[in-house]
């Protein structure tokens, strides 16, 4: 069982996305801004980051940035699940760090395979 960290300001998503991954046996918190969401990455040291792109205090580019730039946090894998579609979003996210990229609208089904993937299951 990993630990699962989502940071996602949409209510509706950040509870489906923890619903999917609690259903796979995953433990999961959920941050609600960037900023509140670094915060519990540095203090939980999650097994894997599930991150939007778009969200309130900081997004999910500068949070993944801080987090790369954090040798503690430097090799924690990073899901990007955002609405953002363009070619230049796809490459601006590789290049900070990310290691995957999910956009939305999503298949749960989807999601499951690339966290189970990132965490080596």
């Amino acid at each position: 069982m990993a630990t699962v960290i989502v940071i996602e300001d949409d209510p509706d998503i950040s509870l489906l996305v923890a619903h999917k991954l609690r259903a796979a046996g995953h433990r999961v918190e959920v941050e609600a801004d960037g900023r509140a969401g670094l915060a519990a990455v540095v203090q939980v040291r999650p097994d894997l980051v599930v991150l939007d792109w778009m969200m309130p205090r900081m997004n999910g580019i500068e949070v993944c940035e801080a987090m790369r730039a954090d040798p503690e946090l430097a090799g924690t894998p990073v899901l990007m699940l955002t609405a953002k579609a363009q070619e230049a979003d796809l490459e601006r996210a590789y290049s900070v760090g990310v290691d995957e990229y999910i956009q939305k609208p999503f298949s749960t089904r989807e999601l499951a395979v690339r966290v189970e993937r990132l965490l080596g299951a």
